[in-house]
């Protein structure tokens, strides 16, 4: 029998969520709710619990969380640190809070299943990989996501979007969900296409996938203008790559 897979995309406007087999065939319609804030970690799991409510019954979580995770701690979250959400003001206490959470351990304690938390970009490419050769991906949403793949294997998470794409500014405000509604999407796809153009010189990937809620709000004038090596994929890959991140060999 398959084993059931409880597969939570966590944003920082939205937490979606379904239940999914091993071959990443969902059993229910997809559930949404709005990210709660002020969000500690305590309110967080308390969330989750309320999702699963709605859904049929699992044996695994898979939680894709946004920022610095490794071997399921936070080491940094850019938004659930803010009082109100993305761009409001930083709780102190809200940072330490996460700073150094082992949400992974948590996660499974508090449901008595097997968990893992991964990025949620690392989550969403597992979904999408071709597994051969040097694959990197992007998610486009709140902020700026990345993942990095070689030969099927997860490479170690990187930050991408706090690298800076000029004085002051990062990339994950410069592509982000604010500068899309200040410029529009013709102006902001056009960022789209200056990035790309960018990183390929220093990934020289193979192929880049470009995934989020926003990926679909490219333009179709900058689309056809990236190139054979980059694809544009479904935000539902988000919870999707949930069962198969199970199988996911690391470096």
């Amino acid at each position: 029998m398959s084993l059931m897979t409880l597969s939570i995309d966590c944003g920082g406007l939205s937490l979606k969520a379904s239940v999914l087999d091993e071959a990443g065939t969902l059993h229910a319609q997809t559930v949404s709710v709005p990210t709660p804030y002020p969000l500690s970690p305590e309110l967080l799991l308390e969330t989750f619990t309320d999702i699963a409510k709605k859904l049929p019954k699992f044996d695994r979580i898979t939680v894709g969380f946004p920022g610095m995770v490794r071997h399921g701690v936070i080491v940094y979250t850019p938004h659930y640190i803010n009082i109100r959400g993305p761009r409001s003001k930083v709780d102190p206490e809200l940072a330490e809070k996460w700073r150094g959470y082992d949400l992974q351990t948590k996660l499974s304690e508090y449901f008595n299943k097997p968990a893992l938390v991964l990025n949620d970009a690392e989550v969403h490419g597992a979904g999408v990989v071709a597994g051969t050769g040097f694959e990197v991906m992007l998610t486009l949403g709140t902020g700026l996501g990345c993942a990095i793949f070689d030969g099927g294997k997860l490479l170690p998470h990187i930050e991408f979007s706090h690298a800076p794409v000029r004085r002051g500014t990062m990339y994950d405000e410069w592509i982000g969900e604010h500068e899309r509604r200040r410029l529009g999407d013709t102006f902001w796809s056009r960022r789209i296409k200056m990035m790309v153009e960018d990183l390929r010189p220093v990934f020289r990937y193979d192929r880049l996938y470009i995934g989020g809620g926003n990926s679909r709000r490219i333009s179709p004038a900058v689309l056809e203008t990236l190139g054979d090596d980059v694809v544009i994929v479904s935000n539902a890959a988000g919870i999707m790559g949930g069962a198969r991140a199970w199988n996911l060999a690391r470096y």
